[in-house]
């Protein structure tokens, strides 16, 4: 069967290739909303996601910018396929 991508996905994974950067061991992003309410409601959708991978993120919040780290400690505090995995998901919910 033929997969089929939208315009909106391919973006989202343009974006999400160029938006993270990895550096010192940790995949780090920055996200800017309109207001405090929209930054805080997206890091509850983050933290729901998180809970249930068992994988949380080291993130910080300042009004309407939330800056998220992630790294697995587990692994030596060094990027995994469990760190690239919540990214796309942290992307698809923004």
């Amino acid at each position: 069967m033929k997969k089929v991508f939208n315009i909106n996905t391919l973006l989202r994974q343009k974006r999400s290739k160029v938006m993270w950067k990895e550096a010192d061991n940790k995949l780090k992003r920055t996200f800017e909303f309109k207001n405090f309410i929209e930054a805080f409601s997206f890091m509850t959708r983050v933290a729901i996601v998180a809970e249930k991978m068992n994988h949380h993120p080291n993130w910080s919040n300042v009004y309407n910018t939330v800056t998220i780290e992630l790294t697995t400690h587990d692994a030596g505090n060094v990027v995994t396929d469990n760190d690239r995995k919540l990214a796309e998901i942290i992307d698809s919910v923004a």
